[in-house]
């Protein structure tokens, strides 16, 4: 059963800081612009503690959070050590995403998962899950991937359910999947065209939102040797996966979902998680 979880916390957040929101204070609008978006505080504590929550409550034991090479605000929260602290029953470790010399940003979610499991060898030989910092996925989705029986495997979105405006899912990337459930394809800027030939599950268009469980074993080379994006300079998490399955065709299940996942994007998103946990979470109880 799979029991480590990575969460993605290394990147620049270059959205969140071009954004703008009335409803907030200048005083939070500046912890938006300079700290992570893992822990800009919503409902008085940051989106990374429900995120943590979560993943406990799904049986998750063991979190490796990539960060920065600067992480001292998370070991202020989380634990001063390396590796190894005790944080609610989770045991919280952290590995840095370093930039490579001549770079400016980090080199994305392939470069991040991969120099993860450089520092942490032994997840190499693990299952394990990875997923955003700045998406409140529920204990539902991650138990899910957690009791899930396939070597790889994501939960595979139904659009219509996702509560983002209309503009910014029309940018979303989707997905296209066999008849037996297995991710075939990952589409760019679909075109209409695209859009009616992939729809899965009926009459439903899916997109993945970043919550993967892998093999270490079988995924690993495939980060080694991800390509840089020609256009945005990353390697990026999903182009690992399409390589992967074109040497191993029916090795990432899609498991479909539909239900809304709270994010964190931009600072309008702000105000909308305060509304939306001071509801849903008024109170986190970890003992459970």
């Amino acid at each position: 059963m799979t029991k480590t979880l990575i969460i993605l916390a290394g990147g620049t957040s270059s959205r969140m800081k071009r954004s703008e929101s009335a409803r907030l204070s200048d005083s939070v609008k500046h912890q938006a612009d300079t700290i992570s978006k893992a822990l800009i505080p919503v409902n008085n504590r940051p989106i990374l503690d429900y995120l943590l929550y979560n993943a406990k409550m799904a049986g998750i034991k063991n979190v490796i959070i990539v960060t920065g090479a600067d992480n001292s605000m998370f070991k202020d929260r989380y634990g001063k050590e390396s590796k190894g602290n005790a944080f609610h029953g989770l045991t919280i470790s952290y590995a840095i995403q370093h930039i490579p010399a001549g770079k400016n940003k980090p080199m994305g979610t392939a470069d991040a998962v991969h120099q993860a499991l450089e520092q942490y060898p032994g997840v190499q030989q693990e299952f394990f899950l990875v997923c955003n910092c700045d998406n409140l996925y529920s204990v539902e989705s991650f138990n899910t991937l957690i009791e899930n029986n396939d070597s790889n495997a994501f939960i595979n979105y139904d659009r219509d359910t996702l509560k983002y405006s209309a503009e910014r899912i029309a940018n979303f990337a989707i997905t296209r999947v066999n008849a037996d459930g297995y991710l075939m394809d990952i589409i760019e800027k679909p075109s209409d065209i695209d859009m009616a030939r992939n729809k899965s599950g009926g009459d439903s268009t899916r997109v993945s939102m970043n919550l993967w469980k892998f093999y270490g074993p079988q995924f690993y080379a495939f980060l080694e040797t991800c390509p840089v994006h020609p256009e945005r300079d990353e390697k990026e998490l999903p182009t690992a996966v399409l390589n992967m399955i074109k040497v191993y065709p029916r090795c990432m299940k899609a498991i479909s979902f539909s239900e809304h996942v709270p994010d964190l994007t931009g600072k309008e998103d702000i105000a909308v998680l305060n509304d939306y946990l001071s509801t849903h979470y008024s109170h986190l109880d970890w003992t459970n």
